[in-house]
């Protein structure tokens, strides 16, 4: 390594040091502020606080690397040119370029760590951090009891002291035994007590002395009824045991969280997505099968079959789904799993033969007899009770003709299942399909006088809300699930981002630190602060893109960088160029070149006006 590579990175990775602990710290300060009613106030030890303090600064490592390197470029640049340290390394021939080169590929370098840090070691810290906060969220306040205020940390149980002798000692003790949910029944009054907690904390005990108990009983009673029993109790020394549980830190187990996209590193995120992604295709096939069962009349004539893509993904996963199971059985048991498979396949597959060609053979004249059948029936229970015999005559004989074509059907089924119909039979269904005019006028006629019609709207109705009310249930429940695959994806492509936008704002931040030429923290903090404020809402505004699905995830969580990377480029330009971008005097002289060239452009006009006229 040359003496300019020491020189350059010597000047760097001091001041990187420096403002990474700066900006954590600030980083860290505004984080636990968000919990800081819920964390501080309770009593715990100070080692808790160390490991919850240090889970937040890995976790946020990631947000304060970035800036840490726009920050510090900044300074190192800015004071090799204040310098004219920057000056003497361009007169000797070495470009800009080739001094970025060692901070460069120290950036790089970070980068990867950056990338590693974010896949496996953040989602451990943040999954201890969740249940590490969720444990001091769930523990009571410490034990704080204050002279004439009512205290209520302790379940069950409102206790007032006018007077605190010290932290045991106390005088003028109320207290309200809520224990039984019935209300301020049961009160308890001492002129002094002494308070003492044992058995490692968990218990306290509350010696009264010199008091009354006062208890009511609590009854729905009605007029007529005796008036309810009150006890009045005088005491010298009164013994309470409070359980004091709810104010000691119960650690909950960590799988608790483990469904959590904060905790899963990128392969865990891709096997959260494709299982997302199979249940979003099972429910959209399944709610193509049952939309079509309940369209009855329309499903005849009419399939409706999902997309191909969906059908395909469905086997695809199938598939996939019936050779891990089968692979999970043959470790157990491998023959017996490959004859019961066999059978099953050959006894499914002439089943479904059969039933294919008995569909497919069988006649509908099966489904127009029977309804034929209750037709006649009910006319001939109408007959019988007006008194009418011939029709109910007629009708039976009608009935016993059905019943005889009923039996030639169940003798001709095995015939119809091989394929071969006898000639006799066929005209004998030839002849049975056929309906006269007389019959079918009377079908109508008893079809219209049930109110067949108004029931079938009725029921036609009552389909379609359901219909409705499935489609908008499952509809919710898609939008939901596709919801959360989007933020598993801007979860997974965020351990990226996070790491590239150190090269970005390396890129912007060197040569604008070569540009301003001024160190220190004035000028370089204030850009690099307006800079990361950008980069912070360009990221934002990305990611709700992407959450809303106004575009894809890659999009969205690229959008930061996108933006800033041809900043980066422009200003190394002009860097390379000794550009005084951030120089008063450049923009006063910019101004003075184009107000003289428009004088001079408006005199050329005033004299072609004149030789015109």
């Amino acid at each position: 390594m040359k003496k300019l590579d020491k020189l350059i990175l010597g000047s760097f990775i001091g001041p990187f040091f420096l403002t990474f602990v700066v900006v954590d710290f600030i980083l860290l300060t505004v984080n636990m502020l968000k919990y800081f009613d819920e964390i501080f106030g309770k009593g715990l030890g100070f080692m808790i606080y160390l490991e919850l303090i240090s889970y937040f600064v890995i976790s946020i490592s990631p947000m304060a690397l970035p800036l840490a390197v726009l920050l510090s470029s900044l300074m190192t640049f800015g004071n090799l040119g204040e310098h004219f340290e920057l000056t003497a390394i361009k007169s000797s021939g070495i470009s800009l370029v080739r001094a970025l080169r060692p901070l460069f590929i120290f950036v790089v370098l970070l980068t990867i760590l950056a990338y590693l840090s974010n896949n496996y070691v953040v989602p451990k810290v943040n999954l201890k951090t969740f249940s590490l906060l969720y444990d001091i969220r769930m523990k009571s306040p410490a034990l704080d009891i204050k002279e004439g205020i009512f205290y209520a940390g302790i379940p069950n149980y409102s206790i007032k002291v006018n007077q605190k002798l010290d932290e045991t000692r106390l005088r003028d003790i109320i207290i309200y035994d809520h224990s039984q949910g019935q209300g301020n029944t049961n009160v308890i009054l001492a002129d002094s007590g002494r308070m003492e907690s044992f058995f490692n904390d968990r218990y306290m005990r509350l010696v009264l002395y010199n008091g009354v108990s006062y208890k009511e009983s609590r009854s729905s009673r009605g007029i007529s009824e005796k008036p309810v029993d009150f006890s009045r109790t005088n005491f010298s020394e009164n013994h309470i045991v409070f359980n004091l549980e709810s104010f000691q830190l119960n650690r909950t187990p960590e799988d608790l969280w483990s469904t959590n996209r904060s905790i899963k590193n990128i392969s865990q995120l891709k096997e959260g997505l494709d299982s997302m992604s199979n249940e979003i295709n099972s429910l959209i096939y399944y709610n193509y099968l049952t939309t079509e069962s309940s369209y009855t009349y329309f499903g005849r004539n009419k399939k409706i079959n999902p997309p191909a893509d969906i059908i395909e993904k469905k086997a695809a996963y199938d598939s996939l789904k019936l050779r891990k199971s089968r692979e999970t059985k043959l470790n157990g048991n491998q023959t017996e799993v490959v004859a019961s498979t066999s059978g099953n396949d050959s006894i499914s597959f002439a089943l479904e033969s059969q039933k294919g060609q008995v569909s497919d053979t069988l006649p509908v004249l099966a489904i127009a007899k029977a309804v034929t059948d209750s037709v006649l029936e009910d006319q001939v229970g109408k007959d019988e009770i007006s008194g009418n015999n011939v029709t109910s005559v007629e009708s039976l004989r009608a009935r016993k003709e059905f019943r005889k074509t009923d039996s030639l059907i169940s003798k001709s089924r095995p015939v119809v299942a091989t394929g071969e119909i006898p000639q006799k039979k066929a005209k004998t269904y030839q002849q049975l399909e056929e309906f006269s005019p007389e019959s079918k006028a009377r079908i109508d006629s008893i079809i219209e006088a049930s109110g067949y019609i108004p029931r079938a709207a009725t029921v036609a109705m009552n389909n379609a809300r359901s219909i409705k009310n499935n489609f908008s249930t499952k509809l919710v429940q898609i939008d939901n699930l596709q919801r959360e695959y989007r933020r598993f994806q801007i979860a997974w492509f965020q351990k990226y981002t996070t790491a590239l936008a150190c090269i970005v704002m390396f890129l912007i931040g060197a040569p604008l630190g070569a540009i301003i030429k001024k160190g220190g923290l004035g000028m370089p903090v204030l850009v690099s602060i307006i800079f990361f404020i950008i980069y912070y809402m360009l990221t934002i505004t990305g990611e709700k893109w992407a959450k809303e699905g106004v575009t894809t995830a890659l999009f969205g969580t690229f959008f930061s960088i996108l933006v800033l990377l041809p900043f980066g480029f422009f200003f190394l330009r002009q860097a390379r160029k000794d550009a005084r971008l951030f120089e008063a005097d450049m923009y006063i002289e910019f101004f003075k070149k184009l107000q003289k060239s428009f004088k001079i452009k408006s005199s050329k006009l005033e004299a072609n006006v004149l030789k015109s006229n």
